[in-house]
């Protein structure tokens, strides 16, 4: 009954999710989740935070995850700010920078939160066209009347990375705008812009524990900027919901990020796999981008990828699709163990072998 609804949101298309299937066990190659588990320390926290304190809120400033976020990045606790998963700070984002007067440009294959943020917050949305290599244009994102830049580094889903002098020519280029730098993916292979945070006072990076650290039931991200951006959203942030990170992820989040050599041990095998599986793909006969992400985006000159989805379905192997323009024929597949991506192999090589009607 659509009639109670606001204005707002009756035509509005939501986000999405990949599927988390209930009904039978999957290899799930779908959701970009981290095959491996949190680190130890990172659950000795979460048990330790289960007392009667959960009783009180939690700390709203999440104190000791922000000086625990601001060390690994050398920054100040001033610099970060903490949300409920990398999605909500986004969100903020889009709330806190940017206006309806101007357009907010980001790329038309991309994260496609972006847009449905925009719709939802009476944003000007820019798409600006990939490359037919799914490269990043840089000249259209630079200068103009542009209220705002949204780049996804590395990107999702092609895995490309930007590069570092295009994100610095793109923030130069606007210094009347925020360019905000979605790390999502940057844990495995690419170079992060967390270094021209003080250089750069229009710069907000956001990252996110979900994919490196493993932590993606916890839902927590967070933003990198100047200190008076991160005032900006926390003004978001208190006129919605003050306690939007709870204790247990605290806790958990803020010794997942300490335990860095867990980490980054966890990220190469994650990396190392995605190369070793890439090679196995060509092998196929399969275009695979050169991703910088824990996902692989791939496509097959002869077998229909809608066709290669639900075989491997049927072979009890989730990968996404995604029925948009230009990359309909394209598979995004998450990086899992090695035992998993071998299944996966194993599997497209039946498919693709098979003739097509």
């Amino acid at each position: 009954m659509k009639k109670y609804w606001s204005r707002r949101i009756r035509d509005m298309v939501p986000y999405v999710p990949g599927e988390q299937p209930k009904d039978r066990v999957f290899i799930k190659l779908n959701t970009n989740e981290n095959p491996y588990p949190p680190s130890p320390k990172a659950l000795e926290a979460l048990r330790e935070a289960a007392d009667d304190r959960l009783r009180l809120y939690p700390d709203p400033e999440c104190a000791q995850l922000r000086s625990a976020i601001a060390a690994a990045h050398n920054l100040s606790p001033e610099q970060v700010f903490p949300g409920n998963g990398s999605d909500e700070v986004l969100a903020f984002c889009f709330q806190a920078f940017f206006d309806p007067d101007r357009p907010v440009c980001f790329a038309d294959i991309t994260y496609t939160f972006y847009a449905v943020y925009a719709e939802y917050f009476g944003l000007n949305a820019k798409l600006i066209p990939l490359e037919e290599d799914f490269a990043l244009p840089v000249a259209p994102f630079c200068g103009g009347d542009s209220g705002g830049v949204v780049l996804a580094n590395p990107n999702a889903p092609t895995g490309l990375e930007v590069k570092r002098e295009d994100i610095v020519r793109i923030l130069e280029s606007n210094p009347q705008a925020v360019v905000l730098v979605d790390e999502a993916y940057i844990d495995f292979g690419g170079r992060s812009a967390d270094t021209l945070v003080g250089r750069y006072d229009n710069l907000v990076v956001v990252r996110t524990l979900s994919k490196g650290h493993g932590l993606a039931g916890m839902r927590v991200g967070y933003a990198l900027g100047h200190p008076d951006l991160m005032a900006a959203l926390r003004c978001v942030r208190d006129s919605i919901n003050s306690y939007t990170v709870d204790r247990a992820a605290q806790a958990a989040a803020a010794a997942s990020i300490a335990d860095a050599a867990y980490f980054e041990a966890q990220a190469a095998k994650v990396s190392a796999t995605r190369d070793r599986a890439a090679a196995q793909l060509r092998e196929l006969g399969f275009v695979v981008t050169d991703s910088k992400a824990n996902f692989l985006f791939v496509h097959h000159p002869r077998v229909p990828a809608k066709a290669l989805l639900d075989g491997l379905r049927q072979q009890g192997i989730l990968v996404r699709w995604f029925d948009r323009p230009r990359i309909s024929d394209h598979l995004r597949i998450t990086v899992g163990t090695d035992e998993e991506m071998d299944a996966l192999y194993h599997s497209l090589k039946k498919l693709t072998e098979e003739p097509q009607a």
